[in-house]
């Protein structure tokens, strides 16, 4: 299986993230999700997940902040369009990103279950995306944990692969 993310001179483009168009913000975060292409995925793909997480961000608070989770995409998708996260044109479930975490409490769920984008505070930032092929979909509800979701991948990841997508702050 491969992905791609188109990138602008070696970065994930400006507006999805701190960036980005004010219409894509609700309150401070940047809410436009960017396309992912998927191809040459097993035959045997039932469903996709995702993570979308920002070691970089360790040293400011302290742990990986999770920008997006997602599963159960449909396993015959070649393309996960932009701004899906807000707009999905398929069935998916989305789990909560760290601003749901007892440090943040953020509370709209359209904030803190879907796709918050990059916004470093300066220097650039390695985000990493992995989309995992998986042979079934997860029982997983809306608003589920990161940890959930890699316990409920164990034993159903057919393949997965990572990228890596800077951003600027």
């Amino acid at each position: 299986m491969k992905i791609t993310v188109k990138l602008n001179q070696g970065q994930l483009p400006k507006k999805y993230g701190k960036f980005g168009d004010a219409a894509d913000f609700k309150g401070a975060y940047p809410l436009r999700s960017f396309p992912i292409s998927i191809y040459e995925q097993p035959a045997q793909t039932v469903s996709f997940a995702l993570t979308l997480i920002d070691p970089d961000s360790i040293p400011v608070a302290g742990f990986s902040w999770i920008h997006w989770t997602a599963a159960n995409l449909p396993g015959d998708l070649t393309e996960i369009p932009e701004n899906s996260s807000q707009k999905p044109p398929f069935s998916m479930i989305q789990g909560k990103n760290s601003t749901a975490s007892p440090y943040i409490q953020e509370k709209d769920p359209l904030i803190c279950q879907h796709y918050v984008g990059p916004t470093p505070p300066q220097g650039v930032h390695n985000y990493e995306l992995r989309i995992y092929a998986l042979d079934q979909k997860l029982a997983l509800a809306p608003g589920f944990w990161m940890n959930e979701l890699l316990h409920a991948m164990e034993g159903h990841i057919l393949t997965h692969q990572k990228i890596i997508l800077p951003y600027r702050g």
